[in-house]
């Protein structure tokens, strides 16, 4: 379970100036208010457009940097009181997927099974699991150069996989995809969050509607820094009285410009 609970963030950021003259240093509100709360054998989703504060969201999550107020636990470990005890619980698909592109597909997942502490025949035998899984027997000797954008995304997903974490994070994970690749993640997805998959609780941002319709369990509608909605499709649809579930996003994300 991940439990994030109204976090807030805020960056120093300099604008304007040139090359001889500094710009004027200006506060930004990244997260203003974000509470998100994913149980397990469940899809959760982050939706909203960009800029909204979804990744940074994630990335507090990730313990990358603290939040300045509120509280994030992952199966009721603080992530600010027990950061690595926190983060091996999760399996992390970042908006970057860096992998090692001199390694194949195994040798990269294999790696991260090491870097979480599994012996090399596990790791290994591990890396075969999730190739069946993710279709990908095919690249799995193949080196990581080269690779396509489907084939990034599966390979960086079965490294985050590999320590068969409770709970698996995803930002973005179906951008510069292709048809077939997003069916794949899709049906993998649906798999890990299954009794037979392991009930995994599952939170992912994005953007795409039609991700949200045909995976998510249950919606936090995130937009300027601040969660405005959440619960399942039919109940948002319910909660903005409409039919479409585009129009019942940008009713709930922006009501002022529908009033306008």
């Amino acid at each position: 379970m991940i439990d994030i609970q109204d976090v807030h963030k805020q960056f120093t950021a300099q604008s304007g100036g040139s090359l001889f003259k500094r710009g004027v240093k200006r506060t930004v509100h990244a997260v203003q208010g974000v509470t998100v709360r994913a149980g397990d054998g469940r899809i959760t989703g982050l939706l909203g457009a960009n800029g909204a504060g979804k990744t940074t969201t994630l990335r507090m999550l990730a313990g990358l940097f603290p939040p300045d107020s509120g509280h994030i636990s992952v199966d009721g470990i603080a992530v600010k009181d027990a950061p690595l005890k926190a983060i091996a619980r999760m399996g992390i698909l970042g908006d970057a997927h860096g992998l090692y592109p001199r390694l194949s597909a195994r040798e990269n997942i294999i790696y991260f099974g090491r870097l979480q502490g599994m012996t090399p025949d596990a790791a290994n035998a591990r890396a075969e699991e999730l190739a069946r899984l993710l279709d990908m027997q095919a690249i799995l000797d193949r080196r990581a150069d080269g690779f396509s954008q489907g084939e990034r995304m599966k390979t960086a997903l079965a490294r985050a996989l590999v320590h068969d974490p409770a709970n698996i994070v995803l930002d973005e994970p179906t951008n510069g995809l292709d048809v077939l690749a997003t069916r794949a993640l899709r049906e993998a997805l649906r798999w890990l969050k299954s009794p037979e998959g392991g009930a995994k609780c599952i939170v992912f941002s994005t953007h795409i509607m039609q991700e949200v319709e045909q995976l998510c369990d249950e919606v936090v509608v995130v937009s300027k820094g601040r969660s405005v909605a959440r619960g399942s499709v039919p109940a948002l649809l319910n909660q903005a009285g409409e039919s479409r579930f585009e129009d019942a996003f940008v009713k709930l994300a922006f009501p002022e410009e529908v009033a306008a």
